[in-house]
């Protein structure tokens, strides 16, 4: 009988990359996704440090999912996947940004992004006003 290697270790996030994260209650930090060419915003989905590993080392997205309790690689079941590009961690270390090349459709409505259809009625302002009292 001969032994079986041991499997070779599952390198950790980077203790930098640990140490800058702020995470809420339930251990996670906000990542929005951003179609690397276009700036277009896709999606906003939560990630642990074990995701924002595997984000980082596997060239695809991994999410954790809040209701499932559990982790889901964008695209494994609906083919939308979304290949990373790069990962920004904000000044304030509780929010990413992960540049993504986007296939097929980011929410699970089947739209291109989550917020698709769905503006909110809004005063705009003018920027062209700086300044100005009023």
């Amino acid at each position: 009988m001969s032994e079986q290697p041991a499997p070779a270790p599952v390198p950790a996030l980077p203790a930098e990359v640990a140490d800058a994260l702020k995470r809420d209650s339930a251990g996670l930090v906000a990542a929005v996704v951003q179609q690397f060419d276009t700036n277009e915003v896709l999606m906003l989905g939560w990630m642990d440090d074990e995701a924002l590993r595997r984000t980082m080392t596997t060239g695809r997205v991994t999410f954790y999912s809040r209701s499932r309790q559990e982790y889901w690689r964008k695209g494994d079941t609906s083919g939308h996947v979304q290949w990373v590009k790069s990962v920004a961690l904000d000044c304030d270390g509780d929010a990413l940004l992960v540049r993504v090349d986007q296939v097929g459709a980011a929410c699970h409505t089947g739209t291109r992004t989550c917020f698709d259809g769905r503006g909110l009625a809004v005063v705009a302002g003018d920027a062209s006003r700086a300044g100005t009292a009023g």
